[in-house]
């Protein structure tokens, strides 16, 4: 088939699929800026910064819960950055092998299929997957930074106070929402392997299902507070 020996439907369809994706979450981190209280990041972020200025106010009674809860943080990015670097090693196992699973596999499949165009294919998912591998790591560097200093005594000296913990944990959080986010869209983007549809209705459906998991129903009245404050001359 023609299709199969060019590369149209692979720069019309993936492009476009990826691109999707990404005005998304531009769009989503609009909202989380002007109206952070419609989404879930918005009211995440300020409950920390209300859960880490109690933990501190009252650690010797708290500590354990404190310590609890930044552990099992450690240990969803350490999955995650453990089943990336895993994928990568997978993937470029692959890469470098002969084997049979580099060439097509169905000549029914649209797009192309030639040896550097697969090998565009891993290489993008490979990039994708040790980038999300680099975010949740640094995200567990973080949240163990949060751990250690959060039982630091406060007086009027410290200079580890609940404000400068808040962005850590900030930080923290923003790297694995983004850690997350990368090692969502390689998934997409591995149906590529099998064409350049799948991956485009993929990242449809994707943004679907995210949209619902990002967003809040309803109003809050602190999103009309924030406007008030911005259109007040």
């Amino acid at each position: 088939m023609e299709w199969q020996k060019i590369y149209y439907l692979d720069m019309m369809l993936v492009p476009c699929g990826f691109l999707i994706l990404i005005v998304y979450h531009f769009w989503l981190w609009h909202m989380s800026k002007t109206q952070p209280f419609t989404t879930i990041c918005g009211r995440d972020a300020d409950g920390r910064r209300f859960w880490v200025a109690s933990m501190m106010k009252d650690i010797d009674n708290k500590n354990t819960l404190a310590v609890q809860t930044l552990r099992n943080m450690i240990m969803g990015t350490t999955l995650m950055s453990t089943t990336s670097i895993l994928l990568c090693a997978g993937l470029g196992a692959i890469i470098s092998s002969n084997y049979s699973v580099k060439k097509p596999i169905n000549d029914s499949i649209l797009g192309a299929h030639g040896e550097f165009m697969v090998l565009i294919k891993y290489g993008i998912i490979l990039t994708i997957l040790s980038f999300s591998f680099m975010c949740n790591t640094l995200s567990g560097a973080f949240i163990n930074q949060v751990n250690i200093l959060i039982g630091t005594p406060q007086n009027v000296k410290s200079l580890v106070t609940p404000e400068y913990l808040t962005q850590h944990l900030k930080k923290a959080m923003l790297l694995n929402i983004v850690g997350s986010r990368l090692f969502y869209t390689a998934l997409t983007l591995q149906l590529w392997i099998f064409g350049p549809v799948l991956p485009f209705l993929s990242s449809m459906l994707m943004v679907c299902i995210l949209y619902n998991l990002d967003f809040v129903d309803g109003d809050h009245p602190m999103n009309a507070e924030l406007d008030f404050i911005k259109n007040d001359p």
